[in-house]
């Protein structure tokens, strides 16, 4: 299938899992000022993302691009893989 041009929000994230096949678990850091006392607020929000080519792996940095529902939870799509994990 096609990668098409246009669609929803583009975001970067990091695969927290890898379970099944084509579907990664993303997480995507937020740090906010608090609105009243100025305090960094470090939030995290999980998406699901699918991997057409199943070529990413846990840990990586990925890009991943918003579109019509796949299935019951997966609303993002996988575009590029920014940064591949380091293994140790």
């Amino acid at each position: 299938m096609e990668e098409q041009e246009f669609g929803g929000r583009i975001v970067e994230g990091r695969i927290l899992k890898a379970g099944s096949a084509k579907t990664r678990v993303v997480a995507i850091d937020q740090t906010t000022a608090h609105r009243l006392y100025g305090r960094s607020i470090r939030r995290l929000k999980k998406f699901v993302a699918h991997d057409e080519r199943d070529e990413s792996a846990v840990g990586d940095i990925i890009r991943m691009r918003e579109c019509k529902p796949i299935s019951r939870t997966k609303r993002w799509r996988l575009i590029e893989i920014i940064e591949k994990a380091r293994i140790e």
